[in-house]
């Protein structure tokens, strides 16, 4: 949702604040940008150094195209001198750093989504879902992992209602730094599928990898889990030992909070039926698969355990559209190089 033109993302002292960087001058940003070649008008360009290239290289193009201003770690002879710039000792901290400002000034509800699949999926879901319920925003495609969460967070607007947004990894220990900047209200797990093998020993610890988001939870918190799946008693132990009370499963198991009671697959959509803490939803999926059925039942799930209204999201569902292969393993090409974004719908 675009920005009122009257309301900045944004300002040079509350970024230089965020960051402890100084600014050689004032300046207000619509946006933030890694990538100079995606860059808009009004974005702040944060120089990360990248494995193939250092973002301070692309600063003065960004400049060029009408960057508001550029984070970065030192002064060069390419930039003019009298360039807006905010200057900080690491542009990757200082990110992390507006990630977490922008985090702490939101009142919005947090949605955190992760999983072995089915991640972007449910979060395009969610976002669908949420949209008709209040102000919302979610992270953009797969932008899921170091990079991606923190320059995530610092583009949620402050008005933002519902706050989306998808965790990913390939090692241990990456979710929990991602969920302690987030720190969701909700937290969303797909399933647990053999994913990550190639950086982990068993899918018992594919699943504790997982179950990291659950460190970064709000006190008062929710999990959504997939209850038909292998390990939810395992998830939900590692949920319980967090500190979460409220743990809501979905699936066909017949304890599943969220429980699918018939399902007619077609070839461009779905007629679910489903019970969410007993109450009876009619819907339709207008993505076809079984795979979606399952993905919004997730959603039906996190809206109620975010408060929302249920019937509603439900009724949303009947407008997704496709993902165009963003939910299918990619890359994303930054100024600092080609970083590759872990996962799958």
């Amino acid at each position: 949702m675009p920005l009122s033109a009257t309301m900045p993302l944004w300002s040079s002292a509350e970024a230089a604040a965020a960051t402890g960087g100084a600014n050689t001058h004032d300046w207000y940003a619509s946006g933030v940008s890694i990538d100079s070649r995606t860059l808009l008008p009004g974005d702040l360009f944060v120089a990360l150094a990248g494995p193939k290239f250092d973002g301070h290289d692309f600063v003065a193009d960004a400049l060029r195209k009408s960057a508001a201003a550029a984070l970065v770690s030192k002064r060069f002879a390419t930039v003019p001198a009298d360039a807006p710039l905010l200057i900080v000792a690491d542009t990757q901290t200082a990110l992390e750093d507006l990630g977490r400002a922008a985090r702490r000034r939101s009142k919005a509800t947090i949605i955190g989504v992760t999983g072995s699949v089915g991640k972007t999926g449910t979060k395009e879901a969610l976002r669908c879902a949420f949209e008709r319920q209040g102000r919302s925003f979610a992270s953009s495609g797969s932008l899921n992992n170091q990079w991606g969460v923190p320059l995530s967070l610092s583009r949620m607007p402050e008005d933002t209602t519902y706050g989306i947004f998808e965790m990913g990894m390939n090692h241990a220990g990456e979710i929990a730094a991602l969920t302690r900047l987030a720190r969701p209200h909700v937290a969303v797990i797909t399933t647990i599928e053999p994913a990550h093998l190639g950086f982990f020993s068993s899918l018992e610890a594919i699943a504790d990898a997982k179950a990291e988001i659950f460190a970064g939870v709000e006190a008062g918190g929710a999990a959504v889990l997939n209850r038909d799946n292998r390990f939810f008693a395992r998830l939900a132990a590692s949920a319980a030992a967090s500190g979460i009370t409220r743990i809501l499963g979905f699936g066909v198991h017949e304890e599943a909070s969220v429980r699918l009671l018939d399902c007619h697959l077609h070839a461009t959509s779905s007629a679910v039926t489903a019970a969410v803490m007993g109450e009876i939803v009619d819907y339709s999926v207008a993505l076809p698969g079984r795979h979606w059925v399952m993905n919004s039942l997730a959603v039906l799930a996190a809206v109620k355990a975010a408060g929302g209204d249920v019937v509603t999201a439900a009724s949303a569902m009947a407008t997704l559209t496709g993902l165009d292969g963003r939910g299918k393993r990619h890359r994303i090409a930054l100024a600092t190089g080609t970083a590759e974004l872990i996962d799958e719908s």
